[in-house]
């Protein structure tokens, strides 16, 4: 087993900088998908933490940062200006960021724009490998860098790419979107407990539901075709529907989309 601590002697294939939640499911759906354990270093400043690391993944663990093919960071993200720096300063040929609200400009100007940049918004499902995340390059960024970044994201979900302008959309949307479905679940299950069920029975059938319903939206058809299929006219779905409808259910998830695209535009000035 490789040991926390580990000493680098040449460039690794893949440093993961920040061994958190996603820089770890990264790391565990790399692997997951046939990616060789030794050519992957990890970089974490906690010691506990780097053991940790090195006792679940068997990969090599370092509180250093080390010259690179390509670097992702995964740190929080008023770290990222900095660790990018010492990235590229190590000998880091590109990197790939996955903090919130930091732009490419920012990350550029820390780094000289010596090398490709790509930016993702990836959401914590990709921690059961069922992520949706969205990329966008530099200037320097190839069509090759930004297939390398897919195939890192790729790994625990859904990538898509577009324009930098509108990551803060995608921020609002899917980054922030898996806590309103927690939100959904909690008042579907309290609900169902106010009506005469208990809460063990309440919980397993609305996360059940959840399930089945985002496994019907995946084979493809449009929400509002599987919607009308399952409402009757006049049945219980229809008012049940209608009392949604009347407490403007609609204009609230729009509302906290927009409120949470804002707050990434504000967080990508400061």
């Amino acid at each position: 087993m490789v040991g926390a601590d580990a000493t680098v002697d040449a460039m690794v294939d893949l440093q993961i900088i920040g061994g958190g939640k996603m820089g770890a499911a990264l790391l565990g759906g790399l692997l997951r998908q046939g990616r060789e354990p030794q050519g992957i270093l990890v970089i974490e400043t906690v010691a506990a933490r780097r053991e940790e690391l090195t006792q679940t993944y068997d990969v090599k663990v370092s509180a250093e940062i080390q010259p690179s093919t390509g670097s992702i960071i995964a740190t929080k993200p008023d770290a990222v200006v900095g660790v990018a720096a010492q990235a590229v300063e190590a000998g880091t040929n590109r990197l790939l960021s996955v903090a919130a609200g930091v732009t490419l400009a920012s990350i550029e100007e820390a780094t000289g724009g010596a090398v490709p940049v790509i930016r993702a918004m990836p959401n914590t499902p990709a921690l059961v490998g069922k992520g949706a995340a969205a990329i966008c390059g530099n200037q320097a960024s190839a069509s090759a860098d930004l297939q390398w970044a897919e195939e890192i994201l790729g790994a625990v979900g859904t990538v898509v790419r577009t324009d930098e302008q509108l990551l803060d959309a995608v921020t609002g949307l899917s980054g922030s979107g898996p806590a309103y479905v927690f939100l959904v679940a909690e008042a579907m299950i309290d609900a169902g407990v106010m009506t005469g069920l208990s809460r063990p029975i309440a919980t397993e059938l609305a996360v059940q539901t959840l399930l089945g319903a985002a496994t019907l939206l995946a084979d493809g058809k449009p929400p509002a075709e599987l919607r009308a299929d399952v409402t009757s006219p006049g049945g219980t779905t229809a008012a049940g529907l209608r009392e949604l409808e009347s407490h403007g259910l609609r204009a609230a998830f729009a509302a906290a989309i927009e409120a949470a695209s804002r707050r990434s535009q504000e967080l990508g000035r400061n």
